[in-house]
């Protein structure tokens, strides 16, 4: 099966997406709803400050606790507006930001941040004239901005002049509702179905079907999920998690070769950052690669770096720690999904 496919359908009783390319699984969403979605708008309550961190405690609605990295100015009892940047582990505070975001799939809104900016992953300047029009005539007000996105660029103007409507009336709503003594959810976020509109936005089939994903090989997709091997031709990748970290092991099987243990290596960084975003890690990742001269770890790297550049999870490539092992420090944008895989495969 060529091409992109956006499956949409239900896993373990919860909305779920998936994205195929090829007929191979390249990404995977599932709601949680014991978790708070990606940028869900709180008005939160300050709580107490975290001295020597510079951050700030938060109440959210329901008894949940937020963590805001930067608290400067911040006084406790205060009302204000925060958006949920990432997942928490368990017990702990749910990050989140002031720099509330209003995104859609065509347009994001910034309160607090003036001005119109357009992708830059748009070139025709033509096209980008044509944009620049359309985002002047529907600008928000009140100190807003307006950023266009990359999909306008073979976008109908009328679906974009819509999308910034509904964003810049959102946001309008959301910001009249700031002021208040009790934390309240003002927005839930996008669940799986809708990020996959908003996010997968090159051309594709979309499927709805019920049961598309048992259909189109994603459940197959998914059971591998569940073991920590990833094969990698006449090598394997071990992903694991722990408490910590992501400890990730490249293994040659045996074949103690220079050019074994590079070919595996190679082939662990083009496929790492797949198998993280579909398992839902993030956080510190170590990778144990096979054994290699040093000679050949600037191939290695540029690998590494061409893979991560293409993935949606902002990561950072740290480098290499003094015992030899590649360190990742990759942003908590997921939860981990095996312990859904379980309950939904068994």
């Amino acid at each position: 099966m060529k091409g992109r496919t956006i499956l949409l359908d239900d896993f373990a009783g919860r909305e779920a997406a998936a994205l195929l390319v090829d007929g191979r699984l390249e990404d995977f969403l599932v709601d949680d709803p014991q978790r708070a979605r990606i940028g869900a708008i709180y008005r939160a309550i300050c709580d107490r400050p975290l001295k020597g961190q510079g951050g700030m405690m938060v109440r959210l609605p329901e008894g949940e606790t937020g963590f805001l990295r930067h608290g400067k100015g911040l006084s406790p009892g205060q009302a204000l507006l925060v958006q949920v940047t990432g997942h928490a582990e368990d017990g702990k505070a749910v990050p989140m930001t002031q720099r509330v975001l209003f995104k859609s799939r065509f347009a994001i809104v910034t309160p607090g941040a003036p001005g119109l900016n357009i992708s830059r992953q748009i070139t025709d300047e033509e096209r980008r004239a044509e944009l620049r029009v359309l985002a002047e005539e529907m600008m928000p007000v009140d100190g807003a901005g307006l950023i266009l996105r990359s999909s306008c660029e073979g976008a109908d103007e009328s679906e974009i002049a819509e999308d910034i409507a509904a964003m810049r009336d959102l946001a309008d709503a959301v910001l009249a509702d700031a002021e208040g003594s009790i934390p309240e959810a003002l927005t839930e976020g996008d669940g799986p179905h809708t990020l996959a509109w908003r996010e997968w936005t090159a051309p594709a089939d979309v499927v709805t079907d019920s049961g598309c994903f048992e259909t189109h090989g994603v459940l197959d997709a998914l059971e591998r999920l569940r073991g920590p091997v990833v094969p990698l031709g006449e090598a394997d990748m071990t992903v694991e998690t722990t408490r910590a970290l992501v400890a990730v092991d490249v293994n040659t099987r045996g074949d103690t070769s220079p050019a074994s243990a590079l070919k595996a290596n190679l082939a662990a960084a083009r496929v790492l950052p797949r198998e993280l975003r579909l398992r839902g890690l993030g956080g510190q990742v170590v990778v144990d690669f096979a054994p290699m001269s040093k000679a050949h770890r600037r191939q290695l790297e540029q690998s590494l770096r061409a893979a991560f550049r293409a993935d949606p999870i902002e990561s950072s490539l740290v480098g290499w720690t003094v015992m030899g092992l590649f360190e990742i420090q990759r942003k908590r944008e997921r939860f981990a999904v095996l312990p859904i895989l379980r309950e939904g495969l068994e």
